[in-house]
């Protein structure tokens, strides 16, 4: 091979070494330089692994040990279908007198997987900053498909209405935070999914959720993305020619009104599982309706972006504002 050709090579290699390093050690020092501002990430899922892999980003601590000062009550079981016990956990600061304000976390996974202490970073982290925390088991696609899963939550937020003094919390500062699939129900049962049904109920709650909390959940099933996704597909049990109506039925933007509690979204723009857009549409039509909303579209980063601790801490940072603006 002549040198000069040699030479070439081994320059667009530098180039191209030069640019990886750049793309990788761009994240952490926007982070240093902009603190306040949303984490930006690296775009792809296999880059975000990598710099994990060798050190570049902390990954945040997703089981962490109880503190000495954190009290956990488990498998409180709010509701049993057919034999099948479906449970909460608390968490709750030791020594602090009062009622508190509740936040419930409910798990992602697709609707199909996922279990209580998928949250146990948020939960502790929460009930050590003084609230009561709280995290629900549900039944997944193995169980029943839609509507199961939201009449679960739904339960278990009216279980969480009337046990407060039980627990030692204010059923009127309840807030829902979900991830994915998590985020979704909690949107639907923040945003009354029953209403359509209990709106002639004398019965119906005089409670009311004080805010929700949404981490990349999808808003709108009805359009062309969740119409041919798969895992929206099984969840609803149906395709979308079969059963339109499921899915408007099983979409939170479905019920948004001026009377929705106020929301906080967060979501990665690189996210390839539940588009941005979705998030973008829920803020629009929020801000339409007058309903106070905090979003931050986090730049660069795919699904589960808060497993990585940059974004953990800024997620924490910005929900623990909102809670206390809200709660």
């Amino acid at each position: 091979m002549k040198p000069k050709i040699c030479k070439r090579i081994l320059k667009g290699l530098l180039l191209i070494f030069l640019l990886f390093c750049l793309l990788m050690l761009t994240p952490q020092t926007l982070g240093l330089f902009f603190p306040e501002k949303p984490p930006v990430g690296y775009h792809f899922e296999s880059l975000a692994y990598l710099a994990a892999g060798i050190g570049l980003e902390k990954l945040a601590d997703l089981e962490p040990e109880i503190p000495e000062s954190v009290e956990e009550i488990k498998d409180v079981e709010y509701k049993n279908v057919n034999g099948k016990s479906l449970q909460m956990d608390f968490y709750r600061p030791k020594n602090v007198d009062g009622s508190l304000p509740l936040l419930l976390f409910i798990h992602g996974g697709s609707w199909k997987s996922g279990k209580r202490s998928d949250y146990l970073v948020y939960l502790t982290s929460f009930a050590e900053k003084g609230y009561m925390t709280a995290t629900v088991s549900y039944r997944l696609l193995r169980d029943s498909i839609y509507p199961a899963a939201v009449e679960d939550v739904t339960d278990a937020v009216d279980w969480l209405f009337e046990n407060g003094e039980n627990f030692g919390y204010d059923p009127d500062r309840i807030a829902l935070i979900g991830g994915s699939a998590g985020a979704h129900l909690a949107m639907l049962a923040g945003y009354d999914w029953r209403s359509s049904e209990l709106q002639n109920d004398s019965a119906t709650s005089a409670y009311r959720i004080k805010a929700v909390v949404d981490i990349y959940g999808p808003a709108d099933l009805t359009t062309d993305y969740a119409r041919n996704q798969r895992l929206v597909n099984a969840f609803i049990g149906h395709s979308y020619d079969e059963k339109p109506g499921l899915y408007r039925e099983a979409s939170p933007v479905s019920y948004l009104s001026s009377s929705c509690p106020p929301t906080l979204i967060l979501h990665g723009t690189s996210d390839t599982l539940v588009p941005v857009s979705q998030s973008d549409t829920l803020k629009s039509r929020l801000d339409a309706l007058g309903v106070p909303c905090e979003y931050y579209r986090v730049p660069l980063w795919p699904h589960a972006m808060d497993i990585a601790k940059r974004v953990n801490d800024f997620s924490q940072k910005k929900m623990e504002a909102f809670f206390e603006l809200y709660l």
